[in-house]
């Protein structure tokens, strides 16, 4: 695998697993009533935290996995748990209402001031761990490894590759007003069901493949992966 290569594989997989256009009807909700410029600037808080995170990670994210003890497998397990979790949590009716400011009329004209506020509310379990979660952080380690034996020109492709992917959420996520008129209440809702639906079976997938890594010969090579020649 060529720098050029992994950079394509890495931002194709970042975002899908970052998944913008999957997690705006949530982000709609978080920002009712917020202006063009607050929703903008509360959009570029969150996709700067998700790439120092993912640049984080891609830097030192084995050695930090190292210090503590943490194999890959028991990290993927535990993310995969707290996916399926949140998973859970988005089938129900009342998900997107747990996002939603309370009081949507406080520092309305304070661009700056309602930023923050929003930001402060949405880092978890917004930012961490449904835009930045196991798969992604996965990703971006294992991609961080390839490129180490790649050369210096791969590593320098997955920095890219993280700011492009970056970019292409921050894109996404200022087209919110647009799109979530298009789609309305029950449309949103809809996609907020079967998002959650996916990120369940999503999770499933990361704890067989860690219980798997932990545990050689637990499973068959088709649960743990199950399109060896997709290409993905």
């Amino acid at each position: 695998m060529n720098a050029l290569d992994l950079g394509v594989n890495l931002f194709v997989t970042l975002f899908a697993l970052i998944d913008p256009i999957g997690n705006i009807p949530i982000f709609a909700a978080a920002t009712v009533g917020a202006t063009a410029m607050q929703r903008r600037l509360v959009s570029t808080y969150l996709v700067a935290l998700v790439v120092v995170f993912l640049l984080f990670f891609y830097f030192t994210g084995l050695a930090v996995l190292e210090f503590f003890g943490i194999s890959l497998a028991a990290f993927r397990i535990a993310g995969g748990i707290l996916l399926l979790l949140l998973g859970l949590e988005m089938a129900r009716e009342d998900f997107l209402k747990m996002f939603a400011d309370i009081d949507p009329t406080h520092d309305a004209g304070d661009v700056r001031g309602y930023a923050k506020r929003r930001f402060q509310r949405l880092v978890v379990p917004f930012a961490i761990p449904l835009m930045i979660g196991p798969g992604a952080i996965s990703a971006v380690i294992i991609s961080a490894g390839e490129a180490q034996a790649v050369g210096t020109e791969a590593t320098v492709g997955g920095v890219i590759a993280i700011f492009a992917a970056g970019l292409a959420t921050l894109a996404c996520f200022w087209m919110t007003g647009p799109i979530s008129r298009v789609l309305g209440d029950v449309g949103m809702a809809i996609v907020v069901r079967v998002l959650g639906l996916i990120l369940c079976a999503l999770a499933i997938q990361f704890i067989l493949a860690g219980l798997g890594e932990a545990i050689p010969g637990m499973f068959s090579g088709a649960v743990t992966a199950p399109y060896p020649d997709s290409g993905h």
